[in-house]
């Protein structure tokens, strides 16, 4: 089986370079060989490697020499370098390793002791994958809404700020929609918490799918209201998203442990563009506008969008 840490090998000797290249192939790695340092950092460029064989002794550019380059570029993860040279003194090794390499082999090589290397590299490099899963995990935790998938409102604090910070700076519209799932307690009175949770979960997947993926978000600004942040949209492009996000909840059917349920919501729609004075503008007046217009959707009969803009 073929290990998925590529190997980038640096070797000057075409003897030496093709016996690490068969050696290391035949152990299951893919194998990337270059002629010299210099090709080798080239190469490194256009591809990540998380594993680096090099020589020492080499033309244009020696093996520390292309050590301390990759240490100074490899943001895409953390390269296991092996130094293979002739030289063994201490002072030798010391330097080496001071250079940025990992780990040393004397040449000419012996092939257990290679894979041995290798497979405490691998196994560094398996630990930093983790970790990074991990912190991956972690930060989504930390701005997702556990229930519904979206944004959360610490999420919506930071970000909605700068959405608005980058519009004016490049005279861009900005359009925000506040919703709310109409009559939610008497769905949670009636047919229970978890109901009510499968009706969440539903309506926000429903609002994540009808936005352009990448560009608007969604969070969860409390209970069953949910706001939908559009940068690029004139506030009367905001409407007609409205009114399409309204339809596909009033058509869509919500699988809950009770039975499958119809629900409707009400929308609130602000925006502004390149025109609208400097002063009318923050996060606090867009989020109070779309609550107004929500609050007048409710008023006005429910399952309807009423807007503003700023």
């Amino acid at each position: 089986m073929e290990s998925d840490f590529p190997i980038l090998i640096a070797e000057d000797n075409p003897v030496s370079r093709k016996l690490l290249e068969k050696t290391l192939k035949k152990a299951g790695y893919e194998v990337v060989p270059a002629k010299n340092g210099r090709e080798a950092l080239e190469l490194f460029g256009q591809r990540f490697f998380p594993i680096v064989l090099t020589d020492w002794m080499m033309p244009e550019m020696t093996g520390p020499e292309l050590c301390r380059a990759l240490r100074a570029q490899s943001g895409n993860g953390y390269v296991f370098m092996i130094l293979l040279t002739a030289k063994d003194s201490k002072e030798d090794i010391v330097a080496g390793l001071e250079a940025g390499a990992d780990d040393y082999l004397t040449k000419p090589f012996n092939r257990a002791e290679l894979m041995a290397r290798l497979k405490t590299g691998t196994r560094i490099l398996e630990l930093e994958r983790s970790l990074k899963k991990a912190t991956e995990e972690i930060r989504v935790l930390s701005i997702k809404d556990t229930l519904t998938g979206c944004y959360n409102r610490g999420f919506l604090t930071e970000h909605l700020p700068k959405e608005i910070k980058r519009a004016r700076r490049y005279g861009h519209d900005l359009s925000v929609l506040l919703c709310d799932i109409d009559h939610f307690k008497k769905v949670n009175d009636t047919y229970g918490h978890q109901a009510g949770d499968a009706v969440l979960k539903t309506f926000a997947k429903i609002l994540m799918d009808s936005i352009r993926n990448g560009v608007d978000w969604v969070s969860r600004y409390g209970g069953e209201e949910f706001l939908v942040v559009l940068p690029e949209t004139p506030f009367q492009g905001a409407v007609l998203v409205a009114e399409r996000l309204r339809t596909n909840v009033a058509e869509a059917v919500m699988d809950t442990p009770e039975g499958a349920l119809h629900i409707t919501a009400s929308f609130g729609v602000t925006g502004f563009s390149s025109d609208t004075p400097e002063p009318r503008v923050s996060p606090d007046a867009m989020v109070k506008m779309a609550d107004d217009k929500l609050y007048q959707a409710k008023n006005e009969g429910r399952n309807t969008v009423r807007s503003q803009p700023l």
